[in-house]
């Protein structure tokens, strides 16, 4: 499967621990990658300095669905269930 154009719900729903380019740091979930082009394209797509876990989250039919809103949806929820629980004092 290939990726959809102009939907980089993968670069917006997830948080990404590893520092991005451009962002100083880790990027929170919600937030668009500032490595994202007028199109909604990875400046980064095929160079060393995309990381790792970008590269590996591949699309998929139970990820992407029919549209980009099924996409960012389904990514939202995923990081929502495997967040860790705040640690309680």
């Amino acid at each position: 499967m290939n990726c959809r154009p102009g939907c980089a719900a993968c670069c917006i729903a997830p948080s990404i621990s590893s520092t991005i380019p451009g962002l100083g740091g880790p990027k929170p979930a919600g937030l668009p990658c500032p490595q994202l082009d007028e199109q909604w394209r990875c400046r980064l797509f095929g160079r060393p300095e995309r990381p790792a876990v970008c590269a590996s989250l591949a699309p998929s039919p139970a990820m992407c669905g029919a549209d980009r809103t099924h996409a960012l949806a389904w990514l939202a929820r995923l990081e929502r269930l495997t967040t860790p629980s705040p640690a309680r004092g």
